[in-house]
């Protein structure tokens, strides 16, 4: 089957149905996600095994993009509010110092004040600075 049948083909699989597709075409076991997202992984997997991946210059370029982290220096202190409460933040050599307890990362500080998933960096306001800066 060419790759347009193979496409036009995942349209009309029900979830089961590509969760079986995905193991096959991935060689692994399907993640628990949504029909949408399952057909567009597979399809994406489809055509770059039918016109190869990212280029080397393309796949450096992402992992730079997605790798860069505003360098925070050992000694500054971030404070964020939060529903009433002052969040403050030490940040050391070997991670952060929040209510006299170390951690990690920002993200585990974030999810600890939360209750939910934050990035941490985002929960802090690094990411605009590191945007905008």
């Amino acid at each position: 089957m060419k790759l347009k049948e193979r496409l036009v083909s995942l349209t009309q699989m029900g979830r089961s149905e590509l969760r079986k597709e995905w193991e096959r075409v991935c060689k692994q076991s399907a993640p628990n996600l949504s029909a949408d997202l399952l057909r567009l992984g597979i399809a994406y997997r489809l055509q770059e095994k039918a016109h190869g991946g990212l280029s080397r210059a393309s796949l450096f370029e992402l992992n730079a993009t997605v790798s860069a982290r505003p360098a925070i220096k050992p000694g500054t202190r971030l404070v964020r509010s939060w529903n009433g409460r002052t969040i403050s933040v030490l940040v050391d050599e070997g991670g952060f110092v929040f209510e006299d307890r170390n951690y990690p990362s920002l993200s585990a500080i974030a999810r600890e004040v939360t209750g939910a998933h934050w990035s941490g960096p985002r929960f802090f306001g690094l990411r605009e600075q590191a945007a905008n800066g």
